[in-house]
């Protein structure tokens, strides 16, 4: 598919036309991660106040992404048992149930295990909110589609973010403010009158496979988990470190998460130009030296602190994705679903172990730790593609592929390229989990629910015959 056509077929479909049958899952999107972006500022700060250590407050942020990467290999079990809108509610609940008990149980293991619950749940919302949107977008409509779930998402994170600021962190008020904005999340999606897509397929993701067609983009995958992963956990603790207020830390995180939306695109397109292992390079380079600048800032004052974190967001966040352009421009068409299905994977992997590092700097040598670990991880990528540029060449422009903002992003999930085909070779409906035998079976139940039962014609006060009791009467139909 050229992309060429994809230009021409969306000239004939407003923006409109194009979201309106995906206008409730894009308004459940938006409170979701306004919930989940308040949460993910809140819980550091609340943990710092509370007296965690900083490596039990990274491993808060570890344990979110262990439970991410359990959900992107296990939640499609559940939602193909369950169907998309009950799953979908299901997650939402619990994700909502975890944002009030944070307050309740203040011990370092039960938060660990809330945020795992999280980090699980979160994955599987993704997992249905993608798969729904590629099932009702068409090739004329996809790029608005998808274009549009990440603009949603990026601005209502940073949102969300900000919103330590309407209360102090010593309440409940927040908490229960989070709450709210999750379980609101399922109305819009509960109350669709749209259809559900078809059964989720299960991928078989393959990191080796990733590895061997395009090592700089698994690398490039898996150290940007380690960098975004450890600054998601421990940035608005840098900043209170250094000696923000809450709500400075706030600005400051969504600063970064706001300099990473504005970089991904013209990032992005850059590469289309050029070697994409030189743009990573140089984002990379970037992102080390702006992060060793960060690591010993207590001496700046906090506004070019504050432009700092833009900055380092503006380099930092494209990486993910100009190294998935990367692994797509190898990748054969039938390997897609499993390529964008390992980037998540290592990148995930990647943030779990990335805040443990960081939070453990940190602990010996204060905020600067977060930032060194952040460094040292850029600087390990830069050097590993210079190394790749001079044993491979670039790819020929036949394999080249336009880069694709959805299928990049670094906040969504297994995303591709292109619409998914339900015959894809890659992809596979487990055993005993068949949807489609569910549903049968739930029609049929309903049909039995339907059948009236027979007319008595026993006077009424007179005891029921045994033909009546048990269903024997001839005009009876099973």
């Amino acid at each position: 598919m050229s992309s060429g056509t994809v230009i021409q077929s969306e000239e004939r479909v407003s923006v409109g036309a194009a979201l309106a049958p995906v206008a409730a899952l894009l308004l459940g999107t938006a409170l979701l991660y306004l919930g989940y972006g308040l949460q993910a500022t809140l819980i550091p700060l609340r943990a710092d106040l509370e007296g965690f250590s900083r490596v039990a407050i990274g491993l808060l942020s570890s344990t979110y992404y262990l439970g991410f990467v359990a959900g992107c290999i296990f939640a499609p079990y559940l939602i193909l048992r369950a169907g998309h809108i009950r799953a979908f509610a299901a997650m939402v609940s619990l994700v909502s149930a975890a944002a009030l008990s944070f307050p309740l149980v203040t011990d370092e293991v039960s938060w660990m295990v809330f945020r795992c619950a999280t980090g699980f749940c979160i994955a599987g919302v993704l997992v249905i909110i993608e798969s729904w949107l590629n099932d009702k977008a068409t090739n004329a409509t996809r790029g608005v589609v998808m274009s549009a779930y990440i603009v949603i998402t990026y601005a209502m994170i940073s949102i969300g973010q900000m919103g330590v600021a309407v209360q102090p962190i010593s309440s409940f008020a927040l908490f229960a403010l989070c709450s709210i904005m999750l379980s609101v999340a399922a109305v819009p999606v509960a109350l669709t009158r749209a259809s559900q897509p078809a059964p989720i397929p299960v991928v078989k993701f393959d990191p080796g496979l990733l590895w061997s067609v395009a090592p700089a983009a698994f690398v490039g995958s898996f150290m940007s988990g380690m960098m975004v992963g450890s600054f998601n956990g421990l940035g608005s603790i840098f900043a209170v470190d250094s000696g923000f207020r809450t709500d400075e830390a706030a600005i400051f995180v969504s600063a970064c998460v706001l300099g990473g939306a504005i970089g991904q695109y013209p990032l992005g397109r850059l590469s289309d130009f050029f070697d994409r292992r030189l743009v990573l390079l140089g984002a990379s380079a970037a992102t080390a030296a702006i992060a060793f600048l960060l690591a010993f800032a207590s001496f700046l004052p906090g506004i070019v602190i504050l432009g700092l974190g833009f900055v380092v967001g503006l380099a930092m966040l494209p990486i993910y994705s100009v190294a998935a352009a990367h692994a797509y421009d190898w990748t054969p068409q039938e390997n897609i679903v499993p390529t964008s299905a390992a980037l998540l994977i290592v990148f995930g992997v990647g943030s779990i172990i990335g805040p443990l590092v960081g939070s453990t700097l940190m602990a010996f040598m204060g905020p600067g730790g977060l930032f060194l670990t952040i460094a040292g991880s850029a600087i390990f990528l830069a050097l590993f593609v210079s190394a790749r540029i001079t044993m491979r060449s670039r790819p020929e422009e036949e394999m080249r592929t336009d880069f694709d903002y959805a299928a990049t992003a670094v906040v969504g999930g297994a995303i591709t390229p292109e619409l998914i085909d339900e015959d894809d070779p890659s992809m596979e409906v487990p055993v005993g989990f068949s949807a489609l035998e569910i549903d049968e079976a739930e029609r049929i139940e309903n049909a039995d629910d339907t059948i009236e039962a027979p007319q008595s014609s026993q006077p009424p006060g007179e005891p029921l015959s045994a033909d009546t009791v048990t269903g024997d009467s001839s005009d009876t139909k099973h």
